[in-house]
């Protein structure tokens, strides 16, 4: 691909086709949307993309955020498609009602929102390609401000040429400096956001303040933390690689969720190990935004414990339970279904339930008094219960035959006469053997499971409470 300019912006042209080439940004004749918010940066990246053998379509997202300033930006840019002959989407989110519904910062909500829309205007024209006017300055602060969050190698490799086999960054070789000069080389035309100097946002902060103070050590502070990422970005590469050969040695992946094979994964090195977290938990939400060390430390505790069951409740809705050699990563809104639990259990012993409550089973004596226990506590038929039993919560169409009486019964009907919230009842845990419903926990024991009089052992099973 060639871009052809004038004598003065030649060099900084070079620089940036070469690097497009060497990323493989783009084919001739695709198309590809351009993120154009009026700024310097995206006003030059349109200009130099207009000036490739592509089909463009230029997309701007007003943000609600700057009243009459940001309905201007959208009025620029419109105008700017408009000269440069290419067809134009406007989108538009009310991002500080969006930052409280999702709990998020205005900055994390506002780019969330840009790069949903920005995904869907591709869908909608057909475009291979999304192109952001991220530069070497910005590459800095974000290295920088990732640093400050406590990012690991994969947050430090910055942000990639081509992210995600769609979002291109054609001026990430380039700073800022060099985009203004090239602007004013030919006279074009930007907007400025001033939402960009107000330093209450920490990519402000570290533009205005942090960056200018690392410059007094070394100069070329921003051209520096760029190769910093590279290398980091390199190296992630190589990792990649590794861990996807790990990741279908030891991972399963089903309709709810990821599993991994918890003594497949600890026979390697902690770095692979956290690393392959980091996969299932992509895979199974689709994003990795808010986890950090912290929870994948608890994913390995969890992992190393030795326990046969446990929990964990990640941001996001996420969650990770254990159940003997596996790890299940669900996503947010199926592993929080009760509904969807079962447990074996093979022996006597406590055994922590998913929702973080505990089953507790020992055989020995009846008491003489067997109507004196808790609700929580039931007594069993040791034959009528033997070992081993399963866990499960409630599901449509169960039924048992309750205590004293001769017919079965809907559980769903016993909930409804014993004033059992619709929310509370996907709590209680529900006794089989084989297929028999032996005890509604906390409400109800079955006929099949009753104790005879004068039997020497039963089996004392008892809820304890939530842990979690």
């Amino acid at each position: 691909m060639t871009l052809k300019e004038p004598e003065a912006t030649k060099p900084l042209l070079k620089r940036i086709a070469a690097f497009i080439e060497e990323h493989r940004m783009f084919r001739n004749g695709e198309k590809v949307v351009v993120a154009v918010s009026g700024g310097a940066d995206s006003v030059a990246l349109l200009d130099i993309l207009a000036g490739l053998a592509l089909e463009l379509v230029v997309a701007h997202l007003n943000h609600n955020l700057r009243g009459a300033e940001s309905d201007a930006d959208a009025a620029f840019v419109a105008d700017l498609a408009g000269r440069y002959g290419v067809p134009f989407e406007l989108g538009a989110a009310d991002v500080r009602a969006l930052s409280r519904e999702w709990g998020m910062s205005l900055e994390e909500a506002g780019r969330t929102a840009r790069y949903r829309w920005l995904d869907s205007v591709a869908k909608k024209h057909g475009a291979a390609r999304i192109a952001v006017g991220h530069h070497g300055d910005d590459q800095a602060e974000t290295v920088l401000m990732r640093l400050l969050r406590g990012a690991g190698t994969t947050g430090l490799a910055g942000m990639r040429p081509l992210a995600v086999g769609r979002y291109a960054r054609p001026l990430l070789c380039v700073d800022r400096a060099a985009i203004t000069a090239y602007l004013r080389e030919k006279g074009l035309p930007f907007r400025n956001d001033t939402s960009n100097d107000d330093t209450l946002f920490l990519r402000n902060r570290i533009r205005h303040e942090l960056l200018p103070q690392l410059r007094t050590y070394n100069p070329a502070i921003s051209r520096r933390l760029g190769d910093a990422a590279e290398i980091l970005a390199a190296d992630e590469e190589v990792l990649d690689s590794v861990v996807e050969g790990v990741f279908h040695d030891v991972a399963a992946t089903g309709p709810d969720g990821v599993v991994l094979a918890i003594s497949k994964v600890l026979q390697h090195h902690s770095g692979i190990r956290f690393r392959l977290y980091r996969r299932a938990l992509m895979d199974a939400s689709g994003s990795l935004a808010r986890i950090a060390l912290v929870h994948l430390r608890q994913i390995e505790d969890l992992s190393r414990s030795g326990r046969v069951n446990g929990k964990l409740c990640l941001p996001g809705g996420l969650e990770v339970l254990r159940r003997y050699d596996q790890l299940f990563f669900s996503p947010p809104g199926e592993a929080s279904d009760p509904g969807r639990w079962e447990m074996l259990l093979e022996g006597p012993g406590c055994y922590l339930l998913p929702d973080g409550s505990s089953l507790s089973l020992s055989v020995g004596p009846p008491p003489v008094n067997l109507g004196s226990a808790p609700a929580t506590r039931a007594y069993l038929d040791p034959v009528a219960a033997a070992f081993p039993l399963l866990v499960r919560t409630f599901r449509a169409g169960d039924r048992f035959r309750p205590l004293g009486m001769t017919g079965s019964k809907k559980v769903k009907d016993l909930f409804i006469d014993e004033k059992i919230p619709a929310g509370e009842r996907r709590c209680l845990p529900l006794l089989f053997s084989g297929g028999t419903l032996l005890w509604v926990g906390g409400l109800r024991l079955a006929e099949e499971a009753r104790v005879r009089p004068g039997s020497r052992e039963a089996l004392e099973v008892e809820i304890r409470g939530t842990t979690s």
